[in-house]
């Protein structure tokens, strides 16, 4: 059996919407933890007496717990099986979320949002790792795909039900909804998903020197580096958006919190677009060819944005928030390409160790995104920058540009295990 291959003995039989759904909705936790409060930044802001850079930061330091929590989860998850771990990583949220929904100031939120960062990674690295336990890649591919459309989806309404909550209640009735959500996936999990990792693939237990030495022989294979630059490269260009699109929006642009949210919702179509075309090329074309029809996207997308804020910086002209869009919706469509591709070959190579690499590939995603949240506070405080677009167009163009030489160079080369291909 190759090291592509997946040993199925033992291997329960789950039916497939249960796989779908699983793998939706521990991945989806990830982006209502980020988008569903987006809206509420300003009034956050506003109403704990906080800089710009300062409320940032609530969103940067959820990204670096939930990549470093991976490197632990991942290991464990290996070792005693996929739902102990989401039991507790699931409970554990749910607490942390209802301590943001009460915290009294700065600090409190910050550590809450630390403990949902850490505990998110048990929900999303065994959502990945699972679907490496069930299919081959190219199958888990197409499953992943699917499930990356129930993501969509809860991206889509995560914003739109964001902006509502935060008018009506500010940005602690954000924070209650992400308890109440996680209870109930917590709920799913607990009574419909069977463990997915037999007991005979499970990895003995390994000192943290061992692990590191799994995780550097890990990042040594081609395959598992080039999907890695390439989830990294076009979820840092989306991170740009994320943290600094509320504020150009609504303080630059001066629309209201609930066109930035169906702004944000309409994103979140353009990734559903993106999912679908994923799945129908996948059917056709195959693994790496897809994820270069998703380059040319992310290119476009990327550049598209930065034209527009040359059009303001050389021209003069003033830019209407819809003029940011197009750009954005391709950016998106080749992000909805890029995400179950790119989730689905980081554990391709690995199957007995799928939570590692997994988790190891999250690390560095979440690592990348916050050494971009450091930029972006240093950036975004610098006279003839602060209270601009220039930053967030800027930063999206050149996420578009990297991930293109990725998905066009890397993945076109190293996409496929050598045995698969």
């Amino acid at each position: 059996m190759s090291a592509s291959e997946p040993d199925t003995r033992g291997t329960p039989v789950v039916p497939a919407w249960v796989a779908v759904m699983a793998v939706g909705l521990l991945t989806g936790l990830q982006p209502l933890s980020t988008d569903m409060y987006l809206p509420a930044l300003p009034e956050m802001q506003r109403a704990l007496s906080l800089t710009s850079p300062q409320v940032q930061w609530t969103l940067s330091v959820l990204i670096l717990a939930f990549g470093i929590g991976q490197l632990v989860w991942g290991p464990v998850a290996d070792r005693v099986g996929r739902q102990p771990v989401l039991r507790w990583g699931l409970g554990l949220y749910a607490l942390a979320s209802a301590a943001a929904t009460f915290a009294p100031d700065l600090s409190v939120v910050l550590l809450a949002r630390i403990a949902q960062g850490a505990t998110l990674s048990a929900a999303v690295v065994c959502g990945r790792a699972m679907i490496r336990d069930l299919y081959p890649p190219e199958e888990g591919a197409k499953v992943m795909t699917k499930g990356m459309g129930l993501l969509g989806v809860l991206a889509l309404l995560g914003p739109i039900i964001g902006a509502i909550a935060a008018t009506l209640g500010g940005w602690r009735a954000t924070m209650a909804l992400l308890w109440l959500f996680s209870s109930l996936i917590l709920l799913f999990i607990w009574r419909k998903l069977p463990e997915t990792l037999p007991a005979h693939r499970r990895q003995p237990p390994q000192s943290w020197l061992k692990l590191v030495s799994q995780w550097w022989q890990i990042s040594k294979h081609p395959t598992f580096r080039a999907h890695t630059l390439l989830t990294s490269s076009t979820y840092g260009g989306l991170y740009v958006y994320l943290a600094l699109s509320a504020f150009a929006f609504i303080d630059v642009l001066q629309t209201s919190r609930t066109v930035y949210g169906v702004f944000m919702a309409s994103l979140s179509l353009a990734y559903l677009g993106g999912t679908f075309l994923c799945r129908r090329a996948l059917h056709r074309i195959g693994l790496i060819r897809t994820i270069r029809i998703g380059g040319w996207l992310s290119l476009s997308g990327g550049l598209g944005i930065a034209l527009v804020a040359g059009a303001q910086f050389f021209l003069g002209w003033r830019v209407h928030p819809a003029a940011l869009l197009p750009g954005m919706w391709l950016y998106a469509i080749g992000h909805g390409i890029h995400q179950p591709c790119g989730q689905t070959g980081v554990v391709a190579a690995f199957p007995k160790q799928a939570g590692a690499a997994s988790a190891l590939s999250g690390f560095l995603l979440a690592s990348t995104a916050f050494a971009i949240a450091a930029v972006l506070s240093w950036w975004t405080s610098l006279p003839g920058w602060a209270g601009t677009l220039y930053p967030m167009t800027l930063g999206i163009g050149l996420g578009g540009v990297c991930t293109a030489w990725v998905a066009l160079r890397r993945v076109q080369r190293d996409g496929l295990p050598r045995r698969s291909a």
